[in-house]
């Protein structure tokens, strides 16, 4: 009889230790966590927006994404000479004879941030950042200082190539703008206020925001087209930096922010790999981006009599006049009396809108623009890649 009772007390002790377990496995999950099925990996956990602590994994991919870039970027500290014009306190003319207006120069500080492209010192940035330089400094993380000269820049597209001397330099390795999906994970890496000049760069995180933001011609005649937008912070000083993913590619140069105050606010944008590339090839291989192209169209205004007679039903567009023989339109297609609706996915109103988007878009020699056409009441696509210009050459 003691004995069986004895085995009841054993049976209840082991179900209660078995009950304590579960209640314990129920209520603190992370002291007991899941296995999987295979090979006993742990269950990846969803990051909460931006709270990258809830993920051991992102963490560890995008340490491993900046120890992999941070040595080839560079911060860059400029000496720039900067004009200004004093007027002359006084209307009479001949007063201003001996007191006329005078151009004022003096030198200013700016900074940013580049990152070394190949092992001889060659070195991207923006152009804002180094015009104007009369010296420009380029600090490492291992903390060298070179003097560099400004090899040769593009304005239009706000990218300059520098080039320091010597030869074994850390370089960074390029990924494929094209391939970025919207929500992944970006590394900004920078100089901003000038702080690299004593330490490492400053790294901050966040994600793909947005893709291909156009914002056309400014006011300092710029073109910043396809332009990827991020939250993650960028301050002055970060232009010229690389925006990396988790694989430490680069996938582009960080080049300005939307702000009220000057600080970051979460709207940063930048020039995406793919651009860059193209533009620093012709840049290194040629000396300048060549934007002379040649399409062999005459294009003009829609009127009246054109709506009637080609029976196109809306107003927008510009008709094809003439077409030059074995031009890359004449070859890609295009026919005399086309209506051209868009290009390159833009609203064409008229001629005037036309030659703004062909500017808006920056197109280079050999470059693809694609055309949107009303013909015999059909709409058609229509590409052909533009060739290099030359006088006498028309449209």
């Amino acid at each position: 009889m003691k004995f069986f009772t004895r085995f009841l007390e054993g049976i209840w002790i082991a179900l209660g230790i078995a009950l304590g377990l579960w209640l314990l496995r129920a209520l603190l999950p992370d002291l007991f966590p899941v296995r999987g099925p295979g090979a006993g990996d742990p269950v990846v956990v969803v990051a909460d927006s931006l709270s990258l602590g809830s993920s051991r994994v992102t963490g560890s991919l995008i340490t491993a994404a900046v120890a992999r870039v941070e040595p080839a970027v560079v911060g860059i500290n400029v000496t720039q000479v900067q004009r200004r014009v004093e007027r002359s306190p006084y209307s009479d003319p001949f007063l201003r004879l001996f007191f006329p207006d005078r151009v004022v120069e003096r030198p200013v500080e700016n900074m940013g941030t580049g990152f070394i492209l190949t092992s001889d010192g060659i070195v991207v940035t923006n152009e804002h950042v180094v015009e104007h330089a009369t010296q420009i400094l380029v600090t490492l993380p291992d903390g060298r200082a070179e003097q560099a000269e400004l090899l040769v820049s593009d304005h239009l597209s706000d990218l300059a190539v520098l080039r320091m001397k010597g030869s074994d330099y850390p370089t960074v390795a390029l990924g494929n703008s094209d391939s970025l999906i919207i929500g992944e994970w970006v590394i900004a890496l920078g100089n901003p206020y000038g702080l690299f000049a004593d330490s490492r760069p400053s790294v901050t995180v966040g994600v793909v925001s947005a893709k291909g933001r156009n914002f056309g011609l400014n006011d300092n005649n710029r073109i910043y087209k396809d332009m990827i937008q991020t939250d993650a912070a960028i301050n002055p000083g970060n232009s010229g930096g690389p925006l990396v993913n988790v694989r430490g590619e680069v996938i582009a140069v960080n080049t300005m922010i939307y702000s009220e105050n000057g600080g970051s606010v979460g709207l940063g944008f930048a020039i995406p790999v793919n651009r860059i590339v193209s533009i620093v090839n012709d840049l290194l291989t040629q000396g300048f981006v060549n934007r002379d192209v040649w399409t062999g169209i005459n294009i003009m205004d829609l009127t009246p009599a054109d709506l009637r007679r080609l029976g196109f039903p809306g107003s927008a567009g510009v008709r094809v006049v003439s077409l030059i023989q074995e031009s890359p339109a004449a070859q890609a297609g295009l026919r005399k009396d086309d209506v051209i609706l868009r290009i390159n996915g833009k609203l064409v109103d008229n001629v005037s809108r036309a030659r703004q988007i062909l500017v808006e878009e920056d197109i280079k020699v050999g470059d693809r623009i694609v055309l949107e056409v009303f013909r015999g009441g059909q709409v058609l696509t229509i590409a052909l890649s533009a060739e290099a210009g030359s006088q006498g050459r028309d449209g």
